[in-house]
């Protein structure tokens, strides 16, 4: 018999836990999708869970071996899949190329299938996760060996199970807490701010053509990141880690030319010295490993959190938007106040009164 456990039963919710380690971050609305209000840890008669196949991509996708973004990834040549990328899209760019004004082009996508959202915490830790118990792990979500969906599962377990490459730090999280729990202990600051690549479509279309779209403003975040990226699995799964090494992290808004609008987090990498000189990057940049930045964007459904500057009267603003704020918007400190009190997202903000200056 399936096994259902509400939240008010589970004792602290992810809700409740976030408050309690980020009282005064709001969660944001990409990681509030990925809550169920009720959790169903499937037996073997349990309905099936659809597997996240992560189909939420910036030009290419996350949560497999065959990702060019995972670091793991770095220390790999490009697979022959990837080298099958269209040369008119953007995958891989120089930090340079983020200045307002620049052109890129992408293509946004969202998955029309459900996807795996988050099991609480204790539940979750009541699910084997393990390579060596995957027969048991499909029976519990009814899931038959030797399919896609199985095949899927024991990749991100062996992702997951596998070492961390040079100067990383790795976690897989199996919940939104131990997710929190990882980046917070990483970062060593009492509070961070989770941000992802949100879209607007600008009609119901689930998928933006490959067009052009220009960057309406944009700003540094932190040189310090903890990036989790989501994997194939029944339930939310994320692969959290951190490296030795600076990591750039810029928000900027685009538009493109059919409308859709998108606020979109960059991740930079300054040193590639250690990276595979067969990797995507270098084969689509035409560099060699260590000689320049290399950034791409953050596919959708990944995030990436970011220390938060702590100032006076108990109000945190990520650096970025405290200064973007006050140099383009000519916010006062009392108006940060009150946004604080309201919880008005920043971000609401700066997009708005970009557009207002186009």
């Amino acid at each position: 018999m399936a096994m259902i456990v509400s939240h008010a039963a589970a004792g602290v919710t992810p809700e409740t836990y976030w408050q309690l380690v980020l009282p005064n971050t709001p969660m944001p609305k990409s990681l509030i999708q990925l809550l169920n209000n009720v959790a169903i840890v499937p037996s073997s008669t349990a309905p099936t869970r659809a597997l996240a196949k992560a189909s939420n991509v910036v030009g290419s996708g996350s949560g497999s071996s065959n990702s060019p973004f995972l670091y793991h990834a770095y220390k790999d040549a490009a697979t022959h899949d990837q080298l099958k990328y269209d040369p008119n899209l953007v995958i891989f760019f120089f930090e340079n190329e983020l200045q307002r004004g620049k052109g890129m082009n992408l293509n946004f996508t969202k998955t029309t299938t459900p996807f795996s959202t988050f099991l609480p915490r204790e539940v979750a830790e009541t699910i084997p996760f393990s390579s060596k118990k995957l027969l048991e792990i499909c029976a519990r979500f009814d899931i038959k060996p030797d399919t896609l969906d199985s095949r899927l599962m024991n990749e991100t377990l062996s992702i997951c199970e596998g070492e961390g490459a040079e100067g990383e730090d790795k976690y897989c999280a199996t919940s939104l807490e131990a997710m929190l729990d990882f980046s917070t202990s990483m970062l060593g600051d009492d509070e961070v701010r989770a941000i992802s690549t949100e879209v607007k479509y600008s009609t119901k279309e689930t998928t933006t053509p490959l067009q052009m779209y220009v960057i309406q403003g944009v700003k540094k975040l932190a040189d310090r990141a903890v990036v989790c990226h989501k994997q194939n699995y029944p339930y939310a799964v994320f692969y959290c880690h951190k490296t030795d090494t600076t990591t750039l992290v810029y928000a900027m808004s685009l538009v493109g030319e059919d409308g859709t609008k998108a606020k979109a987090v960059a991740i930079c990498h300054t040193d590639t010295s250690k990276w595979d000189p067969e990797h995507l990057a270098f084969r689509i940049l035409k560099v060699k490993p260590g000689t320049t930045t290399v950034c791409h964007f953050l596919p959708q459904k990944d995030f990436a959190w970011v220390p938060y500057r702590t100032y006076p009267h108990g109000l945190n603003l990520p650096s970025f938007e405290a200064l973007f704020l006050k140099k383009s918007l000519n916010m006062s400190f009392g108006v940060w106040i009150l946004m604080e009190m309201m919880k008005i997202d920043v971000w609401v903000v700066i997009i708005f009164r970009l557009g207002k200056h186009e």
